[in-house]
C-alpha cells in the first residue's frame, strides 16, 4: 500500500480508538465540560449585574450585556479546558506501554498522534456547543452576526482548538504520569483568567494590561467577540491568525520531535 492510504487508513483507526476511549469513559471529559458551564453560571447569575455596571461605565446593571460579553470568552476556555484530556490521554498511551506495541507493528507511525489530535479537535467541537447551548439557554444572542461572520467563527473555533491541541500533545509526551500532564496543561485554562474574558483588558491596572493584551487568549476572545456580536475587531483578527498558525506549528514540530526520539 503506498504511504498516503496508509496514513489515511491508519489515521482513522487511531481516531476510532481515541473517540472509544472517550465514549467508554466520558468522566474525564465532562468534568472539564463542567468548567466553563459553572463558570458561565456564576458570573452570569451571582456577579453579573455588578460586572455589567462596571463595565457599563456607571449606566447601571445590564445582565444580558454580559452575557454577550462574556460568552465568546468562555467558548474558547472551553477549549483549552477539553484539550487537558488530550494532555493525560497521550501520556496515558506513553506510560502503559501501548505506543511500545504499536512500534512493533506496521503502521503509519504519525498516525497515533493525528488521531489523538482530530479526536480531540472533534470533542472540542462538541464541548463547544454544548456550552453554547447552554449559553443561548440562558439569554446570549447573536442577532448582528452574518452568516460570513458565523462562518468565520466556526473556522476560528477549530484553528484554535486544533492550535491548543498540538500544545496539549506537546505537554502529555513530556509528562512522566496522567497527574503531570494535566498539571502541565493547567495554563490552558489559567491563560483566560488573564484575558479580556471576563473584563475589558482597559479596566486592568495598567502594568497588568500588557500581560493580558499581548497573550494568544485575548486577541482570539475579541476577533470572536466581534464575529458573534457584530463589533469592530481591528487589529486583533490578524493576530489571532497568527497565534494560532504559530501555536499549530510549534506544537507540531515539538510533539513530533518527542515522540519520535521517546524510547518508551
Amino acid at each position: 500500500m503506498s504511504s498516503l492510504p496508509l496514513a489515511v487508513r491508519d489515521s482513522s483507526t487511531m481516531l476510532r480508538r481515541n473517540l472509544l476511549h472517550a465514549r467508554r469513559y466520558p468522566s474525564l471529559t465532562l468534568n472539564l465540560l463542567l468548567t466553563p458551564i459553572m463558570l458561565l453560571l456564576l458570573f452570569v447569575y451571582v456577579f453579573g449585574d455588578t460586572m455589567s455596571a462596571g463595565i457599563g461605565g456607571g449606566g447601571g446593571p445590564d445582565r444580558s450585556a454580559y452575557i454577550a460579553y462574556l460568552v465568546p470568552g468562555l467558548l474558547l476556555m472551553t477549549i483549552g479546558s477539553t484539550t487537558i484530556g488530550t494532555a493525560v490521554s497521550v501520556s496515558n498511551d506513553m506510560t502503559e506501554g501501548i505506543i511500545a506495541r504499536f512500534r512493533t507493528m506496521a503502521i503509519h507511525r504519525p498516525s497515533v498522534l493525528i488521531g489523538h489530535v482530530v479526536g480531540s479537535v472533534l470533542q472540542s467541537v462538541i464541548s463547544v456547543v454544548l456550552v453554547g447551548a447552554v449559553a443561548v439557554a440562558i439569554g446570549f444572542r447573536s442577532t448582528d452576526a452574518t452568516g460570513l461572520e458565523w462562518l468565520a467563527a466556526f473556522g476560528l473555533l477549530v484553528l484554535f482548538a486544533l492550535a491548543l491541541t498540538w500544545i496539549a500533545v506537546g505537554m502529555g509526551l513530556i509528562s512522566p504520569n496522567a497527574e503531570a500532564a494535566s498539571n502541565n496543561a493547567m495554563p490552558l485554562i489559567f491563560l483566560p483568567f488573564i484575558s479580556s474574558a471576563f473584563v475589558p483588558v482597559d479596566a486592568m491596572p495598567g502594568w497588568f494590561q500588557p500581560i493580558a493584551e499581548y497573550q494568544p487568549f485575548t486577541p482570539a476572545i475579541e476577533t470572536l467577540r466581534g464575529l458573534l456580536l457584530g463589533t469592530e475587531i481591528g487589529h486583533n483578527g490578524w493576530l489571532a491568525l497568527a497565534w494560532c498558525l504559530g501555536l499549530a506549528v510549534l506544537g507540531y514540530f515539538w510533539s513530533t520531535a518527542k515522540f519520535n526520539s521517546d524510547p518508551k
